[in-house]
Parts: C-alpha cells; sequence; structure tokens
C-alpha cells in the first residue's frame, strides 16, 4: 500500500537537499562551535551562515536571531523572557487568545500562576482575532501580546500588521507564533516592512522541512529578554546550551529553499499550486459527503490547510479508519492527539463540541500530488459512510421520489 501523507502541519518530511546539507556536521565536521580550534570555527561557519540564512528569509538582523529547540521553546522564551525580564511595581499584563497553539496558553496560564494578569482574547466564528477586540484589552501595564499568525488547526490568517501596530503604538511588545506561517508566507520585519511593529516571532524546523527538534525565535533590537536556560553566553547570551549545529545548519537549508518557493508563489492570476490542490480536495469531499462543511471557510487561510466537519462521525474512528486505507489526516494539533476534550480552537470559533469532535485536519505538504489528492477522494466518502453506519444518531439524507 501506498501511503498518502497530508498531516504536514504536524510535521513536514525532511527534504533530501537539508539532509544532505547536515550530514558531513555529523561526521567530518563534528566539532563544538564554542571551540577555538580549526574543527569548532568551521562548524561556527556553518552555524553563522545557517544564521544569515533565516535572517535573509525573515528580512532581518543576523544578530536577532536566537536559536531553539523548536516552536514550543521558542514560544516560551517569547512570554516569559519579556514579561519576568523587568521587575516593576505593577503586575505585568498578557494578552492572548482562545486559538493559541498549547505552546503559548499553557504558557500563559503558567505565568498568571505567577503573578501576571492574562486576558484571553474571542475570535469570531470564522477565527479572526478583530483589532477592535485588541484595542479594548489594552491596558496601562500591559506589557506584551501574543497572537498566532497561522492557525495550526484551521490555517486562518491573523492580521498581523494592524494587531501589532495596534500593541506597540500603546507601549506593548508584540509577539507571533508564525510555525505554521514561516515558508508558506513572505515574513518582512525589517523596519520598513509590513511586520516592522513585531519584536518577537516564533518558528519550528519541522514546519518547513527541516529536521525536529530546531527552532528560531527572532528578537527585535533592543528588546530585553530574560533567557530560560543558564549557563554558557551562547545566542548572545540568550539561550545557553551546545549549538545543534546539524540540525541548524538543516534549518539554514531549509530557509534557503524557502525563499525560492516564495519566489515561485509570488501572486498571479491565479492560486498557488498548493492552495488549487487544497481546494480541489475541499470542493471534492464537499461535493461527496453529506452533512460536512470547512471551518473558517470565511476567510483569509493557510495555502495548505482545511479543517473539515463531518456530522455524525468521530474524528478519532475516522483518522484510524483513513490511516488504515493508507490516509494519514490529523483530529487537531499534534500536541493534543488522544486528548478526550474537543478542539479548544474550535470551540473557541463557537462549534459545538460534538461538531469540533467531528472535525479532521488535511494539512498538505510541498510533495503532495493531484494524483494522491485524488486518492484520497476516493477513500473519505467510504470510510464516512461506512461510520456513519454504524451512528445510531445518524439519519440518512432522504432521496427524491422518482
Amino acid at each position: 500500500m501506498q501511503r498518502i501523507y497530508m498531516d504536514a502541519n504536524a510535521t513536514t518530511p525532511l527534504l533530501p537537499a537539508v539532509l544532505d546539507a547536515m550530514r558531513p556536521f555529523w561526521i567530518e565536521h563534528f566539532g563544538n562551535a564554542s571551540s577555538i580550534h580549526q574543527q569548532g570555527q568551521y562548524a561556527r561557519g556553518a552555524v553563522e551562515q545557517a544564521r544569515f540564512t533565516i535572517a535573509r528569509l525573515l528580512h532581518c538582523l543576523n544578530s536577532e536571531i536566537v536559536f531553539t529547540s523548536g516552536g514550543t521553546e521558542s514560544d516560551n522564551l517569547a512570554l516569559f523572557g519579556t514579561l519576568l525580564a523587568e521587575p516593576s511595581a505593577a503586575k505585568p499584563h498578557l494578552i492572548t487568545t482562545g486559538i493559541e497553539h498549547h505552546a503559548v496558553l499553557h504558557a500563559a496560564h503558567a505565568l498568571e500562576e505567577r503573578g501576571v494578569e492574562v486576558t484571553i482574547l474571542p475570535c469570531t466564528p470564522d477565527g479572526i482575532i478583530l483589532p477592535a477586540t485588541l484595542q479594548a484589552a489594552l491596558r496601562p501595564n500591559t506589557r506584551l501580546v501574543s497572537i498566532i499568525f497561522a492557525n495550526n488547526e484551521t490555517g486562518t490568517i491573523q492580521p498581523i500588521p494592524e494587531l501589532a501596530a495596534i500593541a506597540h503604538h500603546a507601549g506593548a511588545l508584540f509577539h507571533t507564533d508564525a510555525v505554521q506561517a514561516a515558508g508558506k508566507l513572505p515574513l518582512d520585519l525589517s523596519p520598513e516592512g509590513p511586520l516592522k511593529y513585531v519584536d518577537l516571532l516564533s518558528i519550528s524546523g519541522h514546519k518547513m522541512y527541516a529536521p525536529q527538534g530546531t527552532g528560531i525565535l527572532f528578537v527585535r533590537r533592543n528588546v530585553r529578554l530574560t533567557p530560560l536556560f543558564h549557563g554558557g553566553t551562547h545566542e548572545r547570551q540568550r539561550r545557553a546550551g551546545t549549538e545543534n549545529v546539524p540540525g541548524i545548519v538543516g534549518l539554514g537549508k531549509a530557509a534557503e529553499l524557502a525563499q525560492q518557493w516564495l519566489a515561485e508563489d509570488a501572486p498571479t492570476d491565479g492560486p498557488t499550486h498548493l492552495a488549487a490542490l487544497r481546494d480541489r480536495l475541499e470542493q471534492g469531499i464537499l461535493a461527496a459527503v453529506p452533512d460536512s462543511g470547512v471551518n473558517g471557510a470565511g476567510t483569509l487561510r493557510g495555502s495548505n490547510t482545511t479543517n473539515i466537519y463531518f456530522d455524525h462521525v468521530e474524528a478519532e474512528a475516522l483518522v484510524i479508519a483513513l490511516d488504515l486505507k493508507g490516509l494519514s489526516v490529523s483530529g487537531g494539533s499534534a500536541c493534543q492527539s488522544g486528548a478526550a476534550e474537543p478542539s479548544h480552537v474550535l470551540t473557541a470559533m463557537g462549534l459545538s463540541p460534538a461538531r469540533a469532535r467531528a472535525s479532521v485536519r488535511f494539512s498538505l505538504s510541498r510533495l503532495t500530488t493531484q494524483a494522491e489528492v485524488d486518492a484520497a477522494l476516493a477513500i473519505i466518502p467510504t470510510a464516512v459512510a461506512r461510520l456513519r453506519e454504524l451512528s445510531p444518531a445518524y439519519r440518512k439524507p432522504a432521496t427524491a421520489s422518482a
């Protein structure tokens, strides 16, 4: 059985070009990048070259890139590092949203236990944070606003430039989890760019064809940051620990490839290749499966992601049924796999618990083909119909009489 992989938002495949770039740093060039001898300095040069390439992708300074172990560490470093950086008489105030990845939400709850005031913003039924909602939540002691760029479950894209500007003009820092945006959307953090008011931005390598266990936090110049780890003076004293040289090299190569893809995917008269495949999948499912629909369909979404509900079907059962047929998909965030509770993202958008539990995420990669989409469309309706036959709550649509 040839498997079809449609869970790229959980992790992307490691591309051969990325693996080829990494391989020498496991064997021939294994030096510690902090050592002053030749082997160490060769590794240091590779780390700095990767930093340069990633900075080019983000249109920022090399010194504003901090290498981390991935999105979760980057998010935690952004929140804890800024909110606990400066003691003040007033309790610091954090604003975030109900549709964040748990790396942000759980960090926010932990900070609340340490005395930080936390406000969780609601979203629209399409999963959008309205600028007016943020404006109304700001306080004199608001120190940080953290809003996800592209949602990992629905693909919904937030109006980050406008939201960041509102935070900036109120004197607050702005962080965005861009894990699902990096390599898919232009991210221009230059002082003249659309993201000029973004102070901190998180990226995870394994969401953009680099290895797992790699990531970065962009920290705009002059933003004070307290490190999570204490040890050596690595990463300009912002992240102690010996650098993962092979992983960093791989992330740098992935950033180089992403620059090429973004140039190729520049807006044209039609949808991008990935968006066209995503739309083909969506339209095929909706045409073949009654009582289904797209969550967040009414707004701008990432080109590779669709989240579809199948009423009267448990998503977990459908994911297993599709897996047995060779199709890999997800019921939501991979970090919440096996959780009994419905998706917090979908319930924040107003879906009932039953519909949230009936929702499945399909996320395509750059390796997905039209043939795979068509093969998936041959599998999904049958699997849904079979599960509905087993559901006592499902009533088949009435057929028209002859």
